[in-house]
């Protein structure tokens, strides 16, 4: 094969603008080879390749930071031909094309500086916390301050249910009283579990049961607790050595809220009320007052204006700033909500405050490859030095779940996951915000229709693939539900899936190995219906095979495909038979 990203290119993966890069490539019959780039400012670069005794090679320096693009022009005896990426863009293997038009190029990462994550979130095992639906504190099991216009659970074990109006609104919001006081009550359990962060879905004031309708950014809901609620809660995580991330939702607010007020609750002026509102400026009215822009056409979440410059400072403008105040608090990380639909240079002036506590991370809402993430006509530059360390890693959630149902070859597997490796900085792979689940997910339980067999091989996925695991409260109870509201049942306290939980400990188990840290080296390989991957470290090696198919298959190492695999690592990829739907690990 001529060229492959994947081995091709030196340095590997993204690299710092004002790098030297080395391309080599394979093409006996070719008379000239030119290596074409197209840089982030849409300008063109043609660089013609240097023949040498093993084939062409041509470095090249990317001046600029965002995502460059590469191909080959290969001139031979019968014609021109373009080497590119194969049809999705993926990295690997070159594809040949007769019509340079209809080729993929390859991508470049070029940054400022590769990212970087604070020491305790590297490895961290983080449990998501929806949090009404988690545990309630109260000894007597009591309910805090419930809302008007809601209602309350029969029992915890019913499944949640909107009622809405004929246009699709909510109406009546659901609550079962989860609090801040239960998440206390479960630390003992959650360290058990090999727990050392926690995530929050949104705590501030709000309406609703989900809380990304904020009403009041600078005050707990008085649903989960007091603020001194939540002091005692950050001063036992730290006491224990474990972190909180909160949620950040600074796209829009609550059509309920201090800032919109459009049902008087609040005292202030809100900008629904008076075109005076010191909160005017936040939002864009196409007929005042009734008609304004909000997310998603949802009229319950006005939009924040991109440009608000005034809500950018309000949210990380200092040390007072909402970010500032909680973070002032001890709060760990934040995860932005719908993050695409921030400003660019507010998520830039969110870094930047971050950046002025000791240890802090910033994690982003991204449902694609965040690497080249295009919103608003804008590719978005997260990674390029300065605004994300990490994402939620739903592509790789997806590339998991394709597999184990048997929709995704092991050789497209492979390909997509060392993709993900060749566009993000090192540290973004290997720490990534990783789930099988989350609050906008249907369960991987119900996902996997209750197979057993398969949820297994999916957790050792989960297991030896890179990324931070981040865990769904209840997945590991056996909670099943679909899309929203059925993913958002209540925890079940007593009533506990064994067989599911075993499942899950046996992960926390597998994380304590060396070769599984997200530092450790990566290579994937196959061998038709198998997939495998090595994991090495210093000290050990792990190899994890796995079958997604109806029939046991058998690895033969000779005919496997290991050419990611380094050469003096290849002898620990053994012959061994893998079950229907199973997979297998071991160490060395």
């Amino acid at each position: 094969m001529p060229y492959d990203s994947f081995l091709d290119r030196t340095p590997a993966g993204p690299v710092v603008a004002g790098t030297p890069v080395t391309w080599r490539l394979v093409a006996p019959d070719a008379r000239v080879v030119t290596l074409l780039l197209s840089a982030p400012d849409s300008g063109m670069q043609a660089v013609v390749m240097d023949a040498t005794a093993t084939g062409w090679t041509a470095t090249f320096t990317p001046p600029q930071i965002g995502a460059w693009y590469y191909a080959f022009r290969l001139e031979t005896a019968t014609g021109q031909m373009t080497w590119a990426a194969v049809t999705g863009g993926y990295g690997g293997r070159a594809q040949q094309y007769h019509d340079p038009n209809t080729a993929p190029w390859y991508q470049l990462s070029v940054v400022a500086k590769l990212e970087t994550v604070p020491a305790w979130y590297r490895d961290a095992k983080i449990y998501h916390i929806f949090v009404d639906r988690f545990a309630n504190g109260n000894p007597d099991g009591h309910v805090n301050a419930p809302k008007p216009s809601s209602f309350l659970y029969g029992q915890l074990s019913d499944h949640p249910y909107y009622v809405k109006d004929a246009a699709g609104e909510v109406v009546r919001w659901d609550f079962y009283g989860g609090n801040l006081q239960g998440i206390r009550a479960k630390l003992d359990w959650l360290q058990q579990q090999g727990v050392t962060a926690l995530y929050l879905s949104p705590i501030f004031e709000a309406r609703s049961n989900h809380r990304y309708d904020t009403g009041d950014y600078k005050r707990i809901d008085p649903m989960l607790g007091t603020l001194d609620d939540f002091k005692a809660l950050v001063a036992d995580l730290h006491e224990r050595g474990m972190h909180l991330i909160l949620d950040g939702v600074f796209n829009h607010v609550g059509r309920d809220s201090r800032y919109f007020n459009a049902l008087g609750t609040y005292d202030d002026v809100g900008a629904a009320q008076s075109r005076d509102s010191p909160y005017a400026d936040w939002f864009n009215f196409k007929h005042y007052p009734d008609d304004y822009d909000s997310w998603w056409g949802v009229k319950d979440l006005p939009a924040i204006c991109k440009d608000a410059q005034s809500f950018h400072d309000f949210i990380a403008g200092g040390p007072d700033s909402v970010i500032g105040y909680w973070t002032g608090l001890g709060v760990d990380g934040w995860r932005l909500d719908v993050v695409d639909e921030l400003a660019s240079d507010f998520v830039t002036q969110i870094r930047t405050l971050l950046a002025t506590y000791p240890d802090r991370v910033l994690i982003g809402e991204v449902w694609e490859d965040a690497s080249h993430k295009v919103a608003y006509g804008k590719r978005r530059p997260y990674f390029d030095g300065g605004q994300l360390q990490a994402v939620m890693n739903y592509p790789q959630r997806q590339l998991m779940l394709d597999f184990v149902q048997g929709q995704l070859a092991p050789a497209q597997l492979g390909r997509r996951l060392l993709t993900l490796q060749e566009n993000y900085p090192p540290a973004v792979f290997a720490y990534n915000f990783t789930s099988l689940s989350t609050h906008d997910t249907p369960r991987v339980l119900t996902v996997l229709d209750h197979d057993l067999a398969r949820l297994q091989q999916v957790l050792m996925l989960w297991a030896v693939l890179p990324g931070n695991l981040v865990q769904f409260y209840g997945d590991e109870a056996g909670l099943e539900g679909g899309p929203d509201p059925q993913n958002r049942r209540y925890y079940p306290w007593g009533h506990e899936d064994k067989a599911v939980q075993a499942l899950y400990a046996q992960v926390t188990q597998w994380r304590q190995l060396p070769a599984l840290a997200g530092a450790a080296g990566f290579a994937p390989f196959w061998d038709g219906e198998v997939f495998g991957v090595v994991r090495y470290a210093q000290a050990q090696v792990v190899v994890a095979v796995f079958n997604a198919g109806a029939q046991p298959v058998t690895l033969d190492p000779a005919s496997a495909d290991l050419r990611y695999v380094p050469e003096w690592l290849r002898s620990v990829v053994r012959p061994v038979t893998v079950a229907a739907h199973g997979c297998d690990l071991q160490t060395h």
